[in-house]
């Protein structure tokens, strides 16, 4: 079984038992995917506890990553081959499925590619070391205005490099340019402009995802990022609490 969700934050309960009984059925060669802002922060206890209660389920717990993750503490883990593609071992049954890579899940092929822009940083990218920190800090909380703290709550590593973008083309261009299903975080340029009206600008990842949507063949594509649960049309479908089989 393979199931798949949205955005979690950092906040799991939404895979208790109570709300999720199907688990009931599953064991650890069963999947949850996660599109995306998974929630693995800097570290903590509480951080610890989670981890263990995920890897204490009864599934194997797989995801992209988002624009709110610590990219310094990923990318600081030893790659590893994985069903066909890369991965990050955050504990022994919590992984990160690394950008443009293809997995095979239980005979499905799934194209994994992670990251998003941040949209909710009016205020800027604040560097600690910066004599006026806290000063900018303190105005930035009076004004009610969003900010993000460079390698404490925002990463470049949000957006792809060229690198991560090319591997992926390389390796969709191997399998024939056909998935069974393309799981990101954010979405494609004309995807994006279809549910927002124009809310969401295009960059560089949207643009990307806009070229492959064009080239690859593809069941269902899944993504999360904008808070909301829609089927925008036969082959995307946004995700944010619900939970859904897909295999």
């Amino acid at each position: 079984m393979i199931y798949i969700t949205g955005d979690c934050h950092g906040d799991y309960r939404r895979f208790s038992k109570d709300i999720f009984p199907e688990q009931k059925e599953m064991n650890k060669d069963d999947f949850m995917i996660i599109c995306g802002d998974f929630g693995y922060w800097l570290p903590s206890k509480e951080q610890d506890y989670w981890l263990k209660w995920l890897s204490d389920k009864p599934f194997t717990t797989l995801f992209v990553d988002g624009n709110h993750e610590n990219f310094d503490g990923l990318t600081a883990m030893p790659p590893h081959l994985w069903h066909g593609g890369v991965i990050h071992k955050v504990t022994d049954s919590v992984f990160h499925l690394m950008r443009g890579q293809i997995f095979d899940l239980q005979g499905c092929r799934i194209f994994t590619f992670g990251g998003a822009r941040s949209h909710d940083i009016s205020g800027g990218i604040l560097e600690q070391t910066d004599p006026g920190f806290k000063y900018q800090k303190k105005k930035l909380a009076r004004m009610g205005r969003p900010y993000r703290i460079n390698h404490v709550s925002w990463w470049a590593q949000e957006m792809p490099s060229e690198e991560e973008m090319v591997a992926g083309r390389d390796n969709l261009n191997r399998a024939g340019n056909e998935v069974d299903y393309i799981i990101t975080h954010c979405c494609a340029t004309s995807t994006q402009a279809l549910f927002s009206f124009g809310e969401y600008r295009p960059d560089a990842l949207t643009d990307y995802f806009e070229s492959l949507r064009q080239q690859i063949r593809f069941k269902r594509w899944f993504f999360g990022h904008y808070h909301d649960n829609r089927q925008i049309n036969s082959l995307e479908i946004m995700l944010y609490e619900q939970i859904i089989r897909i295999w």
